[in-house]
């Protein structure tokens, strides 16, 4: 496994691009999700990612963290070989799961979300490789 990307929550993500445009890096790419009302704007930092994050719709969950807590860090994406196999290791575990079965994420990619409550506080997501 490893840090596949960090999820930072934004209210406008050309204004959040900017700096990390300023900073020499470039955005990848961009893409809307609709299963999670959000846009996101993908851009490589090394071998791992920064996902600017803006929600679509007032109802998405990164509008009521932005509404919460402000812009930030919203979560650490791990990337794993099988993620239904980690998330059922997972469960058996006793860790806590926002989902039990993955949904579709950025670039059709399997994600599922591991509740705070079992991390230290921290969101993690499981990406599939």
């Amino acid at each position: 496994m490893h840090i596949d990307h960090i999820g930072i929550a934004v209210n406008d993500l050309d204004k959040a691009l900017k700096t990390y445009l300023a900073l020499g890096f470039k955005e990848k790419d961009r893409q809307v999700i609709a299963g999670f009302d959000v846009e996101v704007s993908m851009i490589p930092v090394g071998e791992t990612k920064v996902e600017l994050i803006r929600p679509t719709s007032p109802q998405s969950t990164i509008a009521k963290f932005l509404q919460n807590r402000g812009e930030g860090i919203h979560h650490v994406a791990l990337a794993v070989p099988d993620i239904q196999k980690k998330l059922d290791e997972l469960k058996a575990q006793g860790i806590r799961l926002i989902d039990e079965t993955p949904k579709s994420g950025y670039g059709g990619r399997k994600v599922a979300f591991i509740h705070p409550e079992s991390t230290n506080g921290v969101l993690l997501e499981l990406v599939e490789e």
